[in-house]
């Protein structure tokens, strides 16, 4: 039997995939779950193996072969679930105050989605660093996003810079040319922070206001 390295305590979600589960997990296969998100969070999916899994997880690397029949199908078990279960209802849920409030400007607006996305990324970052990380490569992936998150944020964010475009605040330019550029920036805001450097020097407050100046100086009106 392999080594088990210390794992951390089981995250609320990875609870909630084990109750989604249409089988109940075993003892090792939540082990083997709770260790591919640490890896694949870690080291990104293409960089990862079932043999550092199978170490972290304190299994022989067959058992995890018993369960899932691909690295790829253990990435799918892992973050569809969450998409389309556990993490659209977080991220809609925990979003709907700031979807639903209306704001004097979009200056107002972007500011708050921008704190309240960077404090659900702390508060879920290995889940969300693995999203980043790999929906961009996976087409199932994408879909389940545009499925049970993407298309609702995006109706929404579409109502509220018709609104400011109706208002003269913004450029009058297609939205989605505006959503574009604005998502832009934010996530590259998130990126920047949480996955390329997430030990420099950050002053949040500034880093965010300044993203947003940003934004608002390419959509302005004229």
């Amino acid at each position: 039997m392999p080594q088990q390295e210390p794992v951390e305590p089981v995250d609320q979600w990875i609870q909630e995939i084990v109750k989604m589960s249409d089988e109940k997990m075993t003892e090792k296969q939540l082990r083997i779950v709770q260790a591919a998100v640490e890896v694949f969070a870690e080291k990104g999916y293409a960089s990862s193996s079932t043999s550092e899994i199978a170490q972290k997880a304190g299994v022989a690397e067959g058992t995890i072969f018993r369960h899932y029949k691909t690295k790829k199908e253990l990435l799918i078990s892992i973050v569809s679930p969450m998409m389309s279960k556990l993490l659209a209802p977080f991220v809609l849920n925990e979003f709907k105050e700031v979807l639903e409030t209306d704001y004097p400007t979009l200056e107002d607006f972007l500011y708050a989605v921008a704190v309240n996305r960077m404090n659900f990324a702390r508060k879920h970052l290995k889940i969300i660093k693995i999203m980043l990380q790999e929906i961009p490569f996976q087409p199932m992936l994408q879909k389940e996003f545009k499925q049970h998150i993407g298309t609702r944020v995006f109706k929404r964010f579409t109502e509220i810079i018709e609104h400011f475009k109706a208002k003269g605040e913004v450029v009058d330019l297609p939205t989605p040319a505006l959503l574009r550029f604005a998502s832009t920036a934010m996530i590259g805001l998130f990126i920047t922070h949480f996955l390329v450097m997430p030990g420099a020097p950050w002053d949040e407050e500034q880093e965010i206001r300044h993203t947003i100046t940003l934004i608002m100086n390419g959509m302005a009106a004229k």
